[in-house]
């Protein structure tokens, strides 16, 4: 399962089962779970935890230190969840102490070529990140946002649960939940209304998201009279509560 060309540290904690391809470089500090694999001159090193049945591809770098003026050599962390597809050349960067001191990537994640995931990202579960997404630093990406090729989201930016990039889409400010979003800078074009429905959202609930999503965009109301209008809706549909905790929450404002 693991080729004799590979580089693995005594000190990596290594499945049993866990195949490592030729060329491959392992760290002293690196965990790597169950049914993982990992590809060709792929280099994983830092304090990076690897759970079950994650597929890494050749060349990527996982656990690389912080792209960070201020990273002084810390022992911060990478850990990434089960079921993560990561395809070649990506690069996941652990944290820094200015932040939690961890990166985190959730469950059931596809990240595919060339994708960046600078220090203390934290990324959800069952995403999409397409070709060339570059993460900076402490940015947020909830459960089941779609990320499009070359999307560049700034620091301390969020994309919140079941949003939609489109290819090319420059995130300076949060794009708030079920949004779909592209320019540069990011502007706002309507719901995700077919992610919703392929995620078993019912009619109702998206014509709901739907006149939330007028609601803060469409009815001149200020953002805090949207705010104060979204919370009432709520009671109609409670799938609107990450929408407006979202809002609420945000402290780089949202896209407009």
């Amino acid at each position: 399962m693991i080729h004799a060309s590979a580089i693995i540290h005594p000190g990596a904690k290594i499945a049993q089962d866990v195949e490592i391809a030729a060329y491959a470089v392992i760290g002293e500090h690196v965990e790597i779970g169950q049914g993982s694999s990992v590809g060709s001159h792929t280099v994983i090193t830092g304090h990076t935890r690897i759970g079950t049945l994650n597929r890494i591809y050749q060349h990527a770098v996982i656990g690389g230190e912080p792209q960070d003026k201020k990273y002084a050599g810390e022992p911060t962390r990478l850990e990434i969840g089960d079921h993560n597809v990561i395809r070649e050349f990506c690069t996941l960067n652990t944290g820094t102490v200015q932040d939690a001191g961890v990166t985190r990537v959730g469950d059931h994640n596809w990240i595919m070529a060339y994708v960046h995931m600078a220090h203390d990202s934290q990324v959800g579960s069952h995403t999409i990140l397409a070709n060339m997404v570059t993460l900076a630093g402490h940015v947020a990406i909830h459960d089941h946002a779609i990320l499009g090729g070359g999307t560049m989201v700034h620091q301390f930016c969020r994309v919140g649960a079941h949003a939609f990039t489109a290819g090319g889409t420059i995130v300076l400010r949060d794009v708030p939940p079920f949004v779909m979003a592209s320019g540069n800078s990011a502007e706002p074009h309507g719901i995700n209304a077919e992610g919703l429905k392929r995620r078993g959202f019912s009619s109702g609930a998206i014509e709901q998201i739907r006149r939330a999503y007028k609601t803060l965009y469409k009815s001149g109301l200020t953002f805090e009279e949207a705010k104060h209008a979204l919370q009432a809706q709520v009671a109609d549909c409670p799938e609107l509560a990450m929408f407006v905790e979202f809002l609420h929450s945000s402290k780089r404002s949202i896209i407009r």
